[in-house]
């Protein structure tokens, strides 16, 4: 499982590589590299990938375990291809759904547009893997797993408020989307892998 093995390499190295720097360059490091919405209108595109260098809202370990496992899952059940680009589909196209939600309240005049926002993570990527390994999981995996995944993130949405937890929602729904695609459907078994 290559794109796991490599994806937990550099986690764990930019993980360890910021717990050897100052704050305020810890600070300067995931400032450069949020994906929001500045950083999207100036052109650093790049962010959209970077941001999801830096394993942030909960214990780096227990963040990069749950990358590992479920990236690797994905990987050794679809190939390489189609488990990665799972992930970086629930990545990048929530953090832009996300995003483009504060440019829209930004056009808008609303309140609470956020455009410098700290924008950083792998959760996006990680709940739209899981959510697509569930919905493509047998029956019983679908129902409760899934349901169980959309009540705890609604429930962490209509506690925090946060922006990431909306961005989760939409992440969710990307997951059991890329499900439905014909793309993994065909993906070959694993067994005739062999």
């Amino acid at each position: 499982m290559p794109a796991t093995t490599v994806y937990t390499v550099v986690l764990l190295a930019t993980a360890a590589w910021l717990a050897c720097q100052p704050l305020s360059e810890q600070a300067r490091f995931i400032r450069h590299n949020s994906s929001n919405v500045h950083h999207l209108e100036v052109g650093k595109w790049w962010t959209l990938f970077t941001s999801g260098l830096v394993v942030d809202g909960f214990p780096v370990l227990l963040g990069v375990a749950a990358v590992a496992v479920a990236l690797g899952l994905a990987e050794w059940r679809w190939g390489t291809a189609r488990g990665l680009g799972t992930f970086l589909f629930g990545h990048v196209v929530a953090t832009l759904f996300t995003e483009g939600a504060m440019w829209l309240m930004r056009l808008a005049h609303l309140p609470g547009a956020l455009t410098r926002a700290r924008d950083v993570g792998i959760s996006y990527g990680l709940v739209a893997t899981v959510a697509c390994l569930l919905a493509l999981a047998g029956a019983r995996a679908r129902r409760y797993g899934l349901s169980a995944l959309a009540a705890a993130l609604t429930v962490a949405w209509i506690v925090n408020h946060e922006l990431a937890d909306a961005g989760h929602l939409v992440a969710l729904g990307l997951g059991v989307l890329a499900s439905r695609s014909r793309w993994l459907r065909t993906a070959v078994p694993v067994a005739e892998n062999r």
